[in-house]
């Protein structure tokens, strides 16, 4: 099984760099801060004006995170539009929203993880990457710090709009666990969060000194007479005495002051985001046995295949052989509130919130046919969510056929004037709106075919491009700031916005402009920003915005993905999107 956004892995880009080679770029270079067109909103707080980088390497390539110049927005006009100077003193604000993705909240503790795998990726073939994150800990407090980020900033930069709701573009936890789904609700909602599993006292896993494997990082240091980890040793992380007791405390999370909606992805509904949920992972999910480091490549190979395939039988057999020599398997302490969700579930949780839009996007429909895709209208921009996991399995995406065909529809009824698959000009007497899609896979990673009867993102792509009222397409999945342009052959077309992800270096959400120039254009404006954690924790771990600040330090020192860039390039971060106004 290849995962082409692997956070292991360069990405292949075939699909999305094709778009991004015509972004024009070179033909309409980024203009100089002092030509930056005027701003209304708030600057502070924005990477318009700092943001953070990795600075100079130190011991082990360990490098430290730094204050740098702030980036003003650059227009692109990949996809037309005569960009008058005059725009911006006509300009008028059509809507601003805020944008978080991949949270991955997650139980770090949890039996459920496959952390193993990371030692043993490169000799099991077909089985996930990505089991353990020296950050995964702290994912609850980055997601805090984003939040108290996006609140202070409150309005788009460039119009100055209130942000009329920010949207979740899914993986928001990482393992589809029932107590994963209760932190990020009541963590956006602004409930008391206790980041903790198994038993209260303690934390249990990879980290801690029970089982000491070296291949893991131990802020506490290594056990008396033990030799020290390689994160510490080769890597240069530092030791962070009761960090693990400090990750655990409970505390009273802020809340987004906007409405927020939530959309579904992989991680939401797929064991690690790849495997569809079977009864053996369930039960380890909930009771007292937590996998350890195997011997060797072939009991790695095993312990892949009996997850995948649900294979007890097997887990049995590794036991006996085991026996009492210990060291594969470590008992931890059973919960229950680790237990696995359907997607229903997923999406019935969403209605047990204290925030009066209940079901944050999900709607009756969806609980009563147990599906994730729906609309919604802020003023005369429709919102359209789809799910494009595949419950089959496999970390990449794709429609439907019934989702699809629910997509065609909502175009057409917002449409005055569309293209028919054979290229004619369609009218209709409807009021038009402005179409923005929100997903969590974009549409280059929506090639996922299995179980067939499932429509992927080329497919897609072509539906959209015959309706010059769809403008943007926001998601995630990548980890990684990126803008792609999708052109119409006739002229205009849309624009796709991918932002990085929470748990993975750099840690950075957007607000997401649309404005009417007035002047035959629109222009879609983007702007990033760093939570609100400082540079540097300070040696602090008593409050979660300095944890937070730790959490993007280790992910940029996480030596498993340190050579990957997620920033994006400057075009693929503040920028202003030219695109001709479709009506």
């Amino acid at each position: 099984m290849t995962r082409e956004y692997s956070r292991r892995r360069v990405l292949k880009g075939a699909a999305l760099g094709a778009g991004f080679a015509a972004t024009g770029l070179t033909a309409f270079p980024a203009r100089p801060a002092a030509a930056a067109p005027a701003l209304r909103g708030p600057v502070a707080g924005t990477t318009l004006d700092r943001t953070y980088v990795l600075g100079a390497p130190g011991r082990g390539g360990y490098r430290p995170v730094v204050a740098a110049p702030g980036e003003p927005h650059l227009l692109r006009r990949d996809l037309g539009g005569a960009a008058s100077p005059r725009r911006a003193a006509a300009r008028r604000g059509v809507l601003a929203f805020g944008h978080l993705t991949d949270v991955h909240v997650l139980d770090a503790q949890s039996p459920a993880r496959v952390e193993f795998i990371d030692r043993f990726r490169d000799l099991v073939n077909g089985f996930p990457e990505g089991g353990y994150r020296p950050q995964e800990i702290l994912s609850v407090h980055v997601g805090e710090a984003m939040v108290q980020a996006m609140n202070r900033v409150g309005r788009g930069p460039a119009t100055g709009l209130k942000l009329a709701f920010t949207i979740n573009t899914g993986d928001t936890t990482d393992n589809a666990q029932y107590n994963e789904v209760r932190w990020i609700i009541d963590l956006l909602d602004g409930e008391r969060v206790r980041p903790d599993s198994g038993d209260p006292t303690r934390y249990e896993g990879v980290m801690d000194w029970t089982v000491y494997d070296r291949a893991y990082w131990h802020p506490d240091g290594p056990p008396p007479g033990a030799g020290t980890d390689q994160a510490i040793a080769k890597y240069g992380f530092p030791q962070v005495k009761g960090l693990l007791d400090a990750a655990r405390r409970p505390f009273q999370a802020t809340g987004l002051d906007s409405p927020w909606y939530a959309v579904f992805g992989n991680h939401d509904g797929l064991i690690q985001g790849n495997l569809p949920v079977n009864p053996l992972v369930s039960g380890l999910a909930t009771g007292g046995i937590k996998i350890g480091a195997p011997a060797d490549g072939g009991q790695a190979e095993r312990l892949a295949r009996m997850l995948s395939k649900g294979d007890a039988a097997e887990l049995v057999r590794l036991a006996r052989e085991q026996g009492s020599s210990g060291g594969l398997f470590r008992q931890v302490t059973p919960d229950w509130n680790r237990r696995l969700l359907s997607r229903a579930e997923v999406v019935a949780e969403h209605f047990k919130t204290s925030k009066p839009l209940r079901g944050h996007g999900f709607t009756l429909t969806n609980l009563r046919e147990g599906t994730a895709y729906y609309a919604f209208d802020k003023g005369i921009v429709r919102g359209l969510v789809l799910d494009t996991v595949n419950q089959n399995g496999y970390s990449e995406g794709s429609l439907d056929k019934k989702q699809f065909a629910w997509l065609e529809s909502q175009l057409k009824a917002g449409s005055s004037r569309y293209y028919a698959a054979d290229g004619s000009v369609v009218t209709r007497p409807v009021k038009d709106r402005l179409f923005v899609l929100f997903s969590h896979h974009p549409i280059g990673s929506m090639e996922n075919g299995l179980g067939g009867g499932r429509v992927l993102g080329d497919e897609v792509k072509a539906l959209l491009l015959r309706f010059p009222n769809v403008i943007l397409w926001v998601n995630g999945h990548t980890h990684r700031n990126e803008v792609i342009p999708h052109a119409r052959p006739g002229g205009g077309g849309f624009w796709e916005v991918n932002t990085a992800a929470h748990i993975d270096f750099p840690q950075q959400s957007r607000i997401v402009e649309i404005a009417d120039n007035r002047d035959g254009t629109l222009s879609i404006f983007t702007t990033i920003l760093d939570s609100a954690g400082p540079a540097s924790y300070g040696g602090r771990i008593d409050d979660p915005v300095r944890l937070a600040s730790l959490a993007r330090e280790l992910a940029g020192n996480d030596w498993q993905d340190r050579d990957t860039d997620r920033r994006g390039d400057a075009a693929d971060r503040n920028v202003e999107l030219l695109i001709p106004a479709p009506f």
